[in-house]
Order: structure tokens, then C-alpha cells, then sequence
């Protein structure tokens, strides 16, 4: 029996965890004691257990005011498999389900109720109000009653008038997970919150890797940071529906199932794509900003921005939708230039908020131009990337954190002084002629270029016309941006250059500078480090204990990670409960899952265990060195056991792998095994619609690879090369000559 007067008794048979994470039992203390609160706590940090464990110790029910129909629904799907009696009232709703929903409430069938704000003051929701105890209100994603915050919602400002309809006034809670202290003072003050109890838990994550990759071609880098997770999943931002179509069609055609979302979708493929992303159906989804405060996916691996987004606070949020379940998980930025432009575009011709007037609404135009141009800043500098973005939430801090693009052991410091001196007297020169260009110009000036722009000026009779020859033009405008970043350089109107006060200590007082840039001999993108072939919870089990909840997911069509975490699965591996009792010793197990689930997983283990000993592989052989890669294939290709079914190249070289119970660089074997297939004139390679691709050869059938036609998710056509049972033999009879070859 639950013992609703302890909350730790709550947190054990509800949400099946033995103890609080920073911050939330301060903050729960707080609720139970009747303050009113203000919680600001990075993504995965566990804010929404900040008031749905108090809402099982109060005796009457918690409102919780909501922004997007998907997080509710995901968070009482949630509640629901912990034993929480949930519901939501939202437009999603019929009429019938509506008012279904509002009678269950008023006969106190509910503890916890999620609402979008737009429904606070309705005539029938201020009936349920007066009929029920309100114990506590919960505003989660609270920056949005603020007009300085990143996602401002004028319906969040009802908040304060629905709370005026009340006969008395219940706890108020705001939760957030990124506020500056400017938006902390609004919410405070917007929302009228009492003498409030504050914790800020520190915004930092330690297991997510931050990254900024200038890519002059994002797609091909897009691909192959896909490609590094080996079927794990992700999330793709795009700024754009044009950029999310792209994408997803690119990686389909190029053998990567993924899936799409944005606004131009119809309501069915929108909620269809995202439970196919949820339920781990596909592994990928591209998908434009509306995505990610709906999602709640503890095992994404990693979170591609495809665009820069139009300020920290967005890209923390949507980066943070990584690695929620503490395993190690990658954050990558792709940036260009035209990402600046586009976003200063959407900036300028925005009317999200039509209920503001002229002025209002040019202020905010100005406060966004402002949070746009710290993160132009934050692509740019050679500082580490943690430290940027912790400094911004006001945690200030000077690290090499190890973990990011900046601060990886394929960058080091290197003294930039001269070159940010022949940089600031170029701009310099041109302020002399009353001239003003933007970095592009600038740095074919300091080449030495023979653009057509330099003509046209007359620029090359500047006296630091080609000082910077024996540099690129890439590293100059690397240079220049950081130099911009770092407040030595200003961007004007049409993001021309301008000279700023501190230029002087550069040009006049001869300041040392110094920058994180890449070593010499560096590969232009970073890899993803791959695991040993040895892994400490047992590969086996955990493939077993991962079919046995796909198999109830698919039954109760609910995700799969609802069920319980991997990281539940792994703990399972190592403590192997044999009981329902030791199950409940399991991170992530509570009563009502064990109970409900329990049986399965634990007669699972036990069949597992009866079967004999099973020796962990030697985790101190570890996988094959890249180098070593395919040879070590090559002298194991006995052991390989062909499928039988058509499987593309990339599957085909995954299989293998998997086979061997390695985990490595499968592009290393996919582009080995390609590159034979062309040089032996089984496959050919033409140009079709603008994109390089394999098709077939008169050889192509003795090799036994077949050509079928594909629909991609976006319903287009596209012809795919397949490996059948007989093209896999083919392989592995070659890849001693493969291997060789390379």
C-alpha cells in the first residue's frame, strides 16, 4: 500500500525511483508546505515531478496549464501506465469526450488535470473550477507569459484573471527550463506568485556533447552524423518546411528511414509521423521547431539543427530533448551564414502575436534582433561552448569542458594576434573611404582576390589588399566572426562590419589574442566515439527484455520507453531481479509498472538465467582498431549467416557487425564493400535528378543484387539496390579480396 502522507513512498510506487534529483525535493517540501514556487531546471531535470508528486498527497486536484496538445497527451499517457489518474481538456477533443472528461473530474475520478491556457477562462471550465478543490495550479513552460521570453503566448496572460475567478486562491507553481533573470522577474510578477520559493538547479548537462560545424554542405553532413548512431534515435531541426521535406526525402533515397513534421501536414499524418518517431517505428524524424516542446522521448541519441534556431533559449530546449535518459548523447549545429539572414527575415516580418500594437511589437522585434545575434555569437566563438551557454542563463563560469567542438582534443588554442590585427586595419582602411562590407568581402580583400566585387570597388589598391595570401578564405572569415563574437567587431545594417571600442586594444594596445581552432591534420568533422565490442550489461538480455516490451507496447499501443526506459532495461541487466519484489530495486520501476508489467520482464529474466551460464564477452579485447577494421571482418567471414530478405547496403554492413557483436564505423565496411562493387563494375554510379547514386550493370544480377522501386515517406518514387539472401553470400565470399583492395 502507497502511504500518500510520504513522498517518498509516492516517488517508489508511482515513478519507481529511490530518490530525488537536484532540486526536487526542495521544491516539493516548498509545495507541500503551501508556497507558491518558481522552478527553473534544465530539460530531463524532472520538473514535471515538482508538482505531479504533491498532486497525489493533496486532496483535491492539480490543474496543470500546458502549451501544446502533444505534451499533454504524452504526459497523461505517461501518468496513466504509472497508476496516476490523469486527463486533459484541449481542443483534440470532441465535444462528447469533452464534457465526458469535465463530469469524470467533477465526480472526482482525477487527481491531475492538463489544460491549454485558451480553455482557463471558458464558461465550461470555470464550472468544473467552482464545482472541484483546486489544490494547486502548475504552470509549466512558464516563460511564456513573459514578452522577453523566447516563446511569449499572450493567452498565458489569462493565467492572472482565471485564478481572480476562484473563491479562494490554491499554490501557484511556474516551471521552466530556461529563463533568463529578466524572464524570471516577469513570470514572478506576471503571474502575481506569493512570496515564492525559487531554485535554479544549474542549466548545465553534463552528457550532452555541443557542437558547431560551419558546413558549406549540411546535407552530406547531416547523413553521415546519422549514420554514426547506427539506428539510434534522433531528431533533425529545420527552419524551414522546405528544409524538413529535403531532408527527409534525401535520407529515405539514400536508405535512412525517416520520418517529417511541420505545420503543412494534415492533422493525421502529423500525429501518425510522430507516434511512428515515439514508438520507435522510425528512428529519425525531421521536423520543424512545433516539435520539440511536444515531445517527451527519453532515448534520443542525438539532436542535428539543421538551421540555426533564433536564440539560445530555443536551441537549449530543443538540443535538450537528447539524452533525457543521462546516456551520453550529441548536439550538433550546423551553421551558415544564410541561416543569419533567414532568421533576421522571419524576425522582421513576424506577427505571431497579433494582440500587441505597433510599438509593442517593434519592441520585441528589437529584443529578438538582440537574442539573434548572441546566438550568431554562440556559432562563432572559440570559447568553450558549455561555458557560452551557461553564461547566458547567468551561471557564470570559465571551463574546458572536454565535451564540446570547442574544447575537444581536435582543437587548441592558437595565438591569433597578427592576424586579428590585419582583419581590423582592412575594416579599418575601409571606414577611411567610407566604405562597408560584410565578412565575405572582407576576407577575398585579405586573400588577395580577383572577385568580381573587388573590381567593381577598386579594392585592390587597399594597403591590405592580399596581406592574408597564404591563409583561407575559410579561416579569415572564421577568424573575423569569432573576432565579431567576441565584441571587437559589430555587425550593421546588411550585416556590414563595423569597428567597435575595444577594437584599440587589438590595433593600439597590442592585446594578445587567442582562439580555439583546429589542429593541423584534422578531419573536417568530428566522429562519434564508438563502444567496445564488450558491453557491461549483456547484449543478450537486453535484446530479449527490449522484444518483450516491444511486443506489450505494440499490444497496449503505447511507446515503448513509457513502458520502461532503456536505461531501466540496462539496470535489469546488471541486477537481474528474480522476484517481482527485487524488480522493484530497478531504477524506473514503481508499483503500479511492476505490477502491471512486471510478470513479463522478470519470467524473462528467469527463463534467460535457467538456460545456462552466459559469459559476458571480454570487455578488455574491445572492437578492432578502424585500421584493422576490415581485416578483422575478412578473417571472420565464415561465421556470417545470410537473412533471408532484401537488405539494403547499409543494413547489410549493420548485420554484419551485429553478427560479430562489435560495435564500429559501419561506413568504413559500407564504403569498402561499395567501392569494390563499382571497381568491379557490379554497380555503376550516374548523376539522376541533380544527385550522385548506384544503379545497376549488366553484372549486377550474376552478383545477385536486385533493383527495386521505393516510395519515399513523402510519396516519391525512387529506385533502391537490395542485397537477398543471395547478394549477402556474394559479399561475404569477397571480402577477403575487399578487404585487400583497401
Amino acid at each position: 500500500m502507497t502511504d500518500f502522507n510520504s513522498k517518498y513512498s509516492v516517488l517508489r510506487d508511482f515513478f519507481g525511483h529511490s530518490s530525488f534529483r537536484e532540486g526536487q525535493e526542495a521544491v516539493i517540501d516548498a509545495v507541500l508546505a503551501g508556497r507558491d514556487v518558481l522552478a527553473v531546471m534544465p530539460t530531463g531535470a524532472g520538473k514535471s515531478m515538482c508538482y505531479q508528486i504533491p498532486a497525489l498527497m493533496f486532496d483535491g486536484i492539480t490543474v496543470v496549464v500546458s502549451p501544446l496538445i502533444s505534451l499533454m497527451k504524452d504526459q497523461v499517457n505517461s501518468l496513466i501506465q504509472s497508476g496516476v489518474r490523469a486527463a486533459y481538456l484541449n481542443s483534440s477533443l470532441t465535444a462528447r469526450q469533452y464534457d465526458t472528461a469535465v463530469s469524470n473530474a467533477k465526480r472526482g475520478m482525477y487527481k491531475i488535470i492538463y489544460v491549454a491556457p485558451e480553455r482557463l477562462c471558458t464558461p465550461s471550465f470555470l464550472s468544473l473550477a467552482a464545482y472541484v478543490k483546486i489544490s494547486m495550479l502548475a504552470v509549466d513552460e512558464a516563460h511564456c507569459v513573459s514578452q522577453w521570453g523566447q516563446d511569449f503566448r499572450p493567452s498565458y496572460l489569462k493565467i492572472p484573471e482565471f485564478l481572480s475567478n476562484l473563491n479562494y486562491r490554491p499554490i501557484v507553481g511556474a516551471f521552466t527550463a530556461t529563463a533568463t533573470a529578466q524572464v524570471r522577474r516577469d513570470i514572478n510578477a506576471m503571474l502575481g506568485l506569493d512570496d515564492p520559493f525559487c531554485v535554479t538547479t544549474g542549466f548545465d548537462r553534463k552528457n550532452l556533447y555541443f557542437g558547431v560545424v560551419h558546413a558549406k554542405h549540411k546535407y552530406d553532413e547531416t547523413k553521415a552524423l546519422v549514420e554514426e548512431f547506427g539506428g539510434r534515435s534522433g531528431i533533425i531541426y529545420c527552419s524551414t518546411r522546405k528544409n524538413v521535406e529535403k531532408v527527409c526525402e534525401k535520407l529515405n533515397a539514400d536508405g535512412i528511414p525517416c520520418t517529417r513534421y511541420h505545420a503543412g501536414l494534415s492533422d493525421e499524418e502529423r500525429r501518425k509521423n510522430q507516434d511512428d518517431f515515439i514508438f520507435d517505428r522510425v528512428q529519425v524524424i525531421a521536423a520543424t521547431n512545433a516539435f520539440g516542446m511536444g515531445i517527451d522521448k527519453s532515448n534520443v541519441s542525438f539532436v542535428i539543427h539543421y538551421n540555426m534556431p533564433k536564440n539560445i533559449e530555443n536551441y537549449y530546449q530543443e538540443a535538450g530533448r537528447a539524452g533525457r535518459d543521462g546516456n551520453d548523447a550529441k548536439c550538433v549545429l550546423l551553421y551558415s551564414g544564410q541561416d543569419v539572414v533567414t532568421n533576421r527575415f522571419l524576425i522582421e516580418n513576424s506577427n505571431e502575436n497579433p494582440e500587441l500594437d505597433e510599438e509593442e511589437l517593434a519592441a520585441v522585434r528589437q529584443k529578438d534582433l538582440r537574442r539573434l545575434k548572441v546566438m550568431t555569437d554562440y556559432c562563432n566563438t572559440g570559447r568553450c561552448l558549455r561555458e557560452f551557454i551557461l553564461d547566458y542563463f547567468g551561471e557564470r563560469r570559465q571551463c574546458v569542458c572536454g565535451n564540446c567542438s570547442n574544447c575537444s582534443a581536435d582543437t587548441e588554442l592558437t595565438d591569433i594576434t597578427v592576424e586579428a590585427q590585419k582583419i581590423l586595419s582592412c575594416i579599418y582602411r575601409l571606414h577611411q573611404r567610407h566604405q562597408r562590407f560584410g565578412v565575405g568581402v572582407i576576407s577575398q580583400i585579405l586573400k588577395g582576390s580577383d572577385s568580381e566585387k573587388i573590381k567593381r570597388f577598386d579594392l585592390k589598391t587597399l594597403s591590405t589588399y592580399g596581406i592574408m595570401s597564404d591563409s583561407t578564405e575559410v579561416r579569415i572569415r572564421t577568424i573575423t566572426r569569432f573576432l565579431t563574437a567576441e565584441g571587437y567587431i559589430t555587425e550593421g545594417d546588411y550585416q556590414t562590419l563595423t569597428l567597435t571600442r575595444r577594437s584599440a586594444e587589438i590595433l593600439m594596445d597590442k592585446k594578445h589574442i587567442e582562439m580555439r581552432l583546429p589542429k593541423s591534420g584534422r578531419t573536417r568533422r568530428e566522429r562519434t566515439k564508438k563502444t567496445a565490442a564488450a558491453v557491461p550489461f549483456g547484449r543478450e538480455l537486453f535484446e530479449r527484455l527490449r522484444a518483450v516490451r516491444a511486443k506489450l507496447a505494440q499490444e497496449i499501443n503505447m511507446p515503448a520507453y513509457i513502458i520502461f526506459s532503456d536505461a531501466s532495461l540496462r539496470d535489469m541487466c546488471i541486477k537481474k531481479p528474480r522476484s517481482l519484489t527485487e524488480l522493484l530495486e530497478v531504477s524506473g520501476v514503481g508499483r503500479a509498472k511492476q505490477e502491471r508489467y512486471g510478470k513479463y520482464f522478470v519470467d524473462e529474466i528467469v527463463k534467460y538465467l535457467s538456460e545456462g551460464s552466459h559469459e559476458e564477452p571480454d570487455s578488455s579485447e574491445g572492437a578492432p582498431e578502424e585500421g584493422e577494421l576490415l581485416k578483422y571482418i575478412a578473417d571472420r567471414a565464415e561465421v556470417f549467416n545470410a537473412r533471408n530478405e532484401e537488405l539494403s547496403l547499409t543494413q547489410l554492413c549493420d548485420d554484419m557487425l551485429t553478427q560479430l557483436g562489435i560495435d564500429a564505423d559501419r561506413r568504413i565496411v559500407r564504403d569498402a564493400v561499395k567501392d569494390w562493387l563499382l571497381s568491379e563494375n557490379y554497380i555503376s554510379r550516374r548523376v539522376v535528378n541533380g544527385r550522385a547514386t548506384e544503379v545497376s550493370t549488366i553484372l549486377t544480377e550474376e552478383a545477385g543484387i536486385v533493383e527495386r522501386e521505393r516510395i519515399s515517406s513523402t510519396g516519391r518514387s525512387y529506385t533502391a539496390l537490395l542485397f537477398p539472401l543471395d547478394a549477402q553470400e556474394f559479399i561475404y565470399a569477397n571480402l577477403g579480396e575487399i578487404a585487400q583492395r583497401d
